[in-house]
């Protein structure tokens, strides 16, 4: 190995470990502030996973639809642990790992791309570097990969995927169709998959690598070539194949994730005031496209600050385009822009901003995934400048200049605290109460009641009490093939005659369970309201007096005759 690989490796390494650290820190931080499990989302994830093996019908089918699985599957060894699992640090370490590799590959490919570059080869490693470390210490980032989100995970998939398809297409360029060529265009198609296992963006920017692919092999060798090139679109698409094929045999439906009733258009039409578009940028590819670029704003900076780092992206785009087009393949991680423009206008995905109409703040993490886009041209821009200046003094300013913008912007974010994890703060809190509360009165039934829930929004509760997903029963807990009812499953039955099944019930107002038990009668124990949550009842039935070796218990310190009431203002 030569000196020049043996350098090359230890940056790397270097980077790595710089990065785990920088990840653990972070992850002490965020779960000492008990954020871990802010996010709805994040928690239903954790859940998901632990329902494959914790279920009273445990099995691959509790891994549902409309999420990807890959995510889950990583996380079901690790929330095997109780501690893990109520801790969230079971649905974290993925999104740790995966904010490690990202970053490693973020260095890789910037240092691989600028090393091709006659004007920035002599400065490779301090761009990637730099590129590096605006990726790794971005504040939303570092919050996002403290918890089950599926976005660390997608970027690093996302990234790595960017990085072979250029490191194939610079050496076909360069040396031909050779084997280094193949592997790289191979390993491409592998993250490929894995990208499309995660996130419906992978299905994309699968897409469009394939089409890129096909264009290059098109210029003379595609028939010397046609056996590599088939390899890679099996491997490209084969996880979406495989995604339509489940929803078409579990839930004969292969457009379930698309269309059915947890879909994000099915979500949209059950929220849109009559009258009024459902979301800014419904149908307009232009707003869509504000609103997006808008949230990746809010990913690096605050006020005044947003517009900078847009400026500067421009440029080092502009710069890969009319300089030095042999870095073309980094315009990939542009990639993001098309996709959330028509996502919003027409794919029924929301994001709000507290800046624009309606000021909230509703999927704005969706911002982080143009991060890496960010971080490349920003830092491309910034070497370029330097490239230009002929005085020493005058590079080390504009370097310095360039840090210190990164500095302040993430300063602002720092002070105003990261948007991602504002989003997931003001959207949990009401959320968190109730189930709090519901927990604390879930952990006084007796140890072997088995409860009737529906787990699709407040399964925190559960987890909260630390009670086993397999006490319940559950919308997983059927025969989903059999749709749209299936007689001999046992969500289905429950729902018909609760007493023969379940000790308690738990009912949200308006849930499955509610309008199911609303005619049988039930006592009520215990009411939990809070403002801006449905109100939620546990019910009592008949088949806890009549089970062997039961046990009654009290709610909020009175009998089971009395209805105990919390309600927070």
């Amino acid at each position: 190995m030569n000196s020049s690989s043996q350098r090359w490796d230890r940056e790397t390494a270097s980077v790595a470990a710089l990065a785990t650290c920088v990840s653990v820190v972070a992850f002490l931080i965020t779960y000492r502030s008990g954020a871990v499990l802010l996010y709805g989302d994040a928690v239903a994830h954790i859940n998901i996973a632990r329902r494959v093996f914790d279920s009273q019908t445990p099995g691959l089918l509790q891994l549902g639809t409309v999420w990807l699985p890959l995510p889950h599957l990583l996380m079901v060894p690790l929330v095997a642990s109780n501690w893990a699992w109520q801790s969230g640090i079971g649905g974290a370490l993925p999104s740790m790992a995966a904010y490690v590799v990202g970053v490693v590959g973020l260095f890789r490919l910037v240092r691989g791309a600028a090393s091709h570059s006659t004007r920035l080869q002599p400065q490779a490693s301090a761009v990637a570097a730099f590129a590096a470390a605006i990726y790794a210490l971005n504040p939303n980032l570092l919050y996002l990969q403290s918890t089950a989100m599926t976005e660390p995970l997608y970027l690093a998939l996302f990234i790595w995927t960017v990085v072979h398809f250029a490191e194939f297409a610079e050496e076909r360029r360069t040396n031909g169709w050779t084997g280094e060529a193949r592997r790289s265009l191979w390993k491409c198609g592998a993250v490929l998959a894995g990208a499309c296992l995660t996130r419906y963006d992978g299905w994309f920017l699968s897409a469009a690598v394939v089409a890129l692919v096909l264009s290059i092999a098109w210029r003379g060798d595609g028939a010397r070539a046609l056996r590599s090139i088939a390899v890679f679109v099996v491997l490209a698409g084969a996880a979406p194949l495989l995604w339509f094929a489940y929803n078409a045999a579990v839930y004969g439906n292969a457009l379930e994730f698309a269309n059915g009733p947890y879909s994000a258009r099915a979500i949209e039409k059950r929220t849109a005031v009559p009258g009024f578009p459902p979301h800014p940028g419904t149908h307009n590819l232009r707003a869509a496209g504000l609103y997006f670029l808008k949230s990746a704003e809010f990913s690096v900076a605050e006020g005044n600050w947003q517009r900078v780092w847009i400026l500067l992206a421009l440029l080092g785009a502009g710069f890969v385009v009319f300089v030095d087009r042999r870095l073309g393949p980094l315009l990939l991680v542009l990639i993001p822009i098309p996709f959330y423009m028509l996502s919003v206008a027409y794919g029924g995905v929301p994001i709000f901003t507290p800046t624009w109409w309606p000021f909230s703040y509703y999927n704005i993490r969706y911002g982080t995934q143009l991060l890496p886009a960010l971080a490349v041209f920003v830092a491309l821009a910034a070497f370029y400048c330097v490239s230009f200046i002929k005085q020493p003094a005058g590079k080390l300013v504009a370097v310095v200049t360039a840090v210190a913008l990164v500095i302040a912007s993430y300063a602002t974010v720092w002070r105003a605290q990261p948007v991602c994890f504002r989003e997931a703060w003001i959207n949990s809190r009401t959320r968190l109460q109730l189930e709090s509360s519901l927990a604390d009165h879930l952990q006084r039934l007796p140890p072997n009641a088995t409860l009737l829930m529906y787990l699709g929004e407040h399964v925190g509760a559960l987890q909260d009490a630390g009670i086993p997903l397999k006490r319940t029963i559950n919308e997983g807990n059927h025969r989903v093939w059999r749709q749209p009812s299936d007689p001999e499953g046992l969500w289905e039955r429950a729902l018909k005659d609760p007493s023969k099944f379940a000790d308690y019930v738990v009912a949200f107002d308006g849930d499955p369970v509610a309008l199911a038990v609303a005619g049988h009668g039930l006592q009520a124990v215990a009411i939990i309201a809070v403002n801006g949550q449905s109100k939620a009842t546990i019910f009592q039935t008949p088949r806890i007096f009549s089970r062997p070796n039961s046990v009654t218990t009290r709610v909020n310190g009175g009998p089971w005759t009395t209805v105990g009431m919390l309600i927070f203002r």
